[in-house]
This record gives structure tokens, C-alpha cells and sequence, in this order.
């Protein structure tokens, strides 16, 4: 396995007719938080199913820590955790009795404080599951994720129905779980947060990774936008292609450097102005709204 926590060659998934996975390749390194992203019936789930050990494959090989999931191995079950979008957790529990009953399945356990600050629960330690706020019990989600110590930790969908400043929580506790040396596998809706945590993602469609890599490397194959509102006068050349609409110029370009230098450069030397100039790089959702031709993740 070396450096890689996740191998796979040539995946398949079959139902009757239907091929909902169709030979995918994937390496997910130690260490890094790595993105699936697809619109609804992409394949997604079914391929994270496949590495979590609860739904077997039709074809392809699969390596997780070294073991094939499909075998439901101790030594692999032990090695991972899952936050799943709902968690059935007993809600006359108190939030330190839940975390204690779920440290007993696991031969190393982190301590139960170190899962309460990971998560940021230790002020509701004593908490009963169900007082607690929907995104209060998202954390107490991921609590029970974690506390076995796992090296590999898938999370579905974490933030879904949060509000921005409980999203930002979580983003921080992914992040601090990033630094302790975790890998973990996210399947999200929301690009902005896999743009913002993940090392690298990929993009599923029809059952086919139709790209991968680094967030701004993707953004990155994109144009840059150039907008700015039209000044008197005759334009200069490269932007008498742009298009127009309600006094405002927009250009598309793969070589945003030289199209600003030639536009600033021009307007000094007039004295102009270029009212409303804003220039912006194409984000991951540009890119996977042009992959998957607008459906939703």
C-alpha cells in the first residue's frame, strides 16, 4: 500500500441491466481529505459503499488499509469510522454516556475527552442527545465516528442542513481531524466546502470519474472572467470581442495576464478609469456544473 490509504482498479457495480458504476480507478493518499463528488445517481454512493465494506462489487479490485472491504475483516472494521447522513444514536443518552457505549466496541479507543474537544462537546458533555441542536448532534455524529481512533474516516454529507456559521464549525473540526494524521473520504453537495477542505476531488457522472485532481487545478483549466463597465471612447482591441449587457463588458479568456496588462495599460494612458473592474477565476462548481451539464451534486 505504501502511501496510499484507498486503491482501486477497474471498479463495477451491476444491478440487472443497470451499470451504475463502470470501471473506475482510484487512489486516495495517508493523510489527505479527498472529495466525491456527482449529481444524484452518478455513482457515488454505491462506490463509497463498496470502500466502507457494505455493498459488494461486481467486478474490479478494491484495496482499503490494505484490505478488501468486501471480506468485512476485523482488522479493517477497526481501522475505520463512518458518519452516515443519520445516525440512530439513543436520544434519552447523555452526549458522554453516548460517546462511552460506542468507545467500548474498539480495542483503542481515543479518550473520551479527546473525541469531546475534537468535536467540540465538551461544554455538553452532560447533554442529553435529544436537547441538543441539529448541528450539536452532527458533531455528536461524528464523535461516535471517530472514537475508535480510526485512520480512515468517510463522512456523508456532514454539513447538510446547516446554517453558515455552524458549516464553518464543522469545516474546522474536519480540518483539525486532517491534522491529526487522518484520512478521510467526504461526499458533500455543497462544492464551496469541497473546495475549501479537500486536498483533491473527484468528479463522478454516469457511473465514470470524468475528472480528478487538485480544486484550483481543476478551477484552473477553466477561462477567467474579466467584466468592468464600458468607458467612453473607442475600446482597445482586446475587447472589442467582449460581450455587452446593461453597459457592462465581459471578456472570457485562458490568458488573463495579458488581456489585464493590455487593458490597464490602455486605460492609464487615457486617465480612464475602469468602473466596476472585477476578474474572476472559474471555481470548482463552474467546473463540475460544465462536467455534468448542470445537475445538481
Amino acid at each position: 500500500m505504501g502511501d496510499l490509504a484507498v486503491e482501486v482498479r477497474g471498479l463495477q457495480k451491476r444491478y440487472g441491466d443497470l451499470e451504475a458504476v463502470r470501471g473506475i480507478d482510484l487512489e486516495i493518499r495517508r493523510g489527505e481529505v479527498f472529495a466525491l463528488l456527482g449529481p444524484n445517481g452518478a455513482g457515488k454512493t454505491t462506490t463509497v459503499e463498496i470502500l466502507e465494506g457494505h455493498r459488494a462489487r461486481s467486478g474490479g479490485e478494491v484495496s482499503v488499509l490494505g484490505h478488501d472491504p468486501a471480506r468485512r475483516e476485523k482488522a479493517l472494521l477497526q481501522r475505520i469510522g463512518i458518519v452516515l447522513q443519520t445516525t440512530g444514536v439513543e436520544p434519552y443518552l447523555s452526549v458522554e454516556e453516548t460517546i462511552e457505549l460506542f468507545r467500548g466496541y474498539y480495542p483503542d479507543p481515543l479518550p473520551l475527552d479527546d473525541v469531546l474537544e475534537l468535536v467540540g462537546l465538551q461544554e455538553k458533555r452532560s447533554s442529553r442527545v435529544r436537547k441538543l441542536s441539529g448541528g450539536l448532534q452532527r458533531r455528536l455524529d461524528v464523535g461516535v465516528g471517530i472514537c475508535g481512533n480510526p485512520e480512515l474516516l468517510f463522512l456523508d454529507e456532514p454539513t447538510t442542513g446547516f446554517d453558515p456559521a455552524a458549516r464553518r464549525g464543522a469545516w474546522g473540526m474536519i480540518r483539525g481531524l486532517r491534522e491529526l494524521g487522518k484520512t478521510i473520504v467526504l461526499t458533500t453537495h455543497y462544492l464551496d466546502e469541497a473546495q475549501a477542505l479537500a486536498d483533491r476531488v473527484a468528479i463522478i457522472a454516469q457511473g465514470k470519474i470524468l475528472v480528478e485532481g487538485a480544486p484550483d487545478s481543476l478551477a484552473g483549466r477553466e477561462t477567467t472572467t474579466i467584466s468592468f463597465r464600458r468607458p467612453d471612447g473607442e475600446l482597445p482591441g482586446v475587447a472589442r470581442e467582449a460581450e455587452e449587457s446593461g453597459g457592462v463588458l465581459t471578456l472570457r479568456t485562458d490568458r488573463p495576464t495579458a488581456v489585464l496588462h493590455e487593458l490597464t495599460h490602455w486605460a492609464a494612458d487615457r486617465h480612464i478609469e475602469l468602473d466596476g473592474l472585477q476578474v474572476m477565476r472559474a471555481s470548482l462548481e463552474d467546473v463540475y456544473l460544465q462536467l455534468t451539464g448542470g445537475e445538481d451534486a
